[in-house]
């Protein structure tokens, strides 16, 4: 997984705009009018995602259109899967634990 990515998403606006993407295809217009921000931060922040290879953009006319790309998140995701094991054996071992403590009890 990418330091770009994180590092993207810690910005709230980005994170949201990721939010909005994900029901489709967003103009810069509309991002900020859903988002309630200026034009130009809004492209500022979809720079920023374009250049993390989080979104896509396709010229049209004199509009771009923001498309989320999956890849990025795909890879977060394998690299949280990776410490989903340890989780799962903290819990394992805390349920033994809490098991003996009530056994005593």
């Amino acid at each position: 997984m990418k330091q770009t990515t994180l590092n993207a998403l810690a910005e709230p606006n980005r994170l949201q705009i990721v939010e909005l993407l994900r029901d489709g295809p967003l103009t810069v217009n509309q991002v900020a009018d859903r988002l309630k921000i200026r034009q130009p931060q809004t492209s500022k922040h979809l720079k920023i995602l374009h250049e993390a290879g989080m979104v896509e953009v396709q010229a049209e006319a004199n509009r771009r259109i923001y498309r989320l790309r999956p890849e990025p998140l795909q890879e977060m995701d394998e690299w949280l899967e990776s410490f989903r094991g340890i989780w799962e054996k903290r819990f394992d071992q805390l349920e033994d634990y809490l098991d003996k403590l009530q056994k005593k009890g």
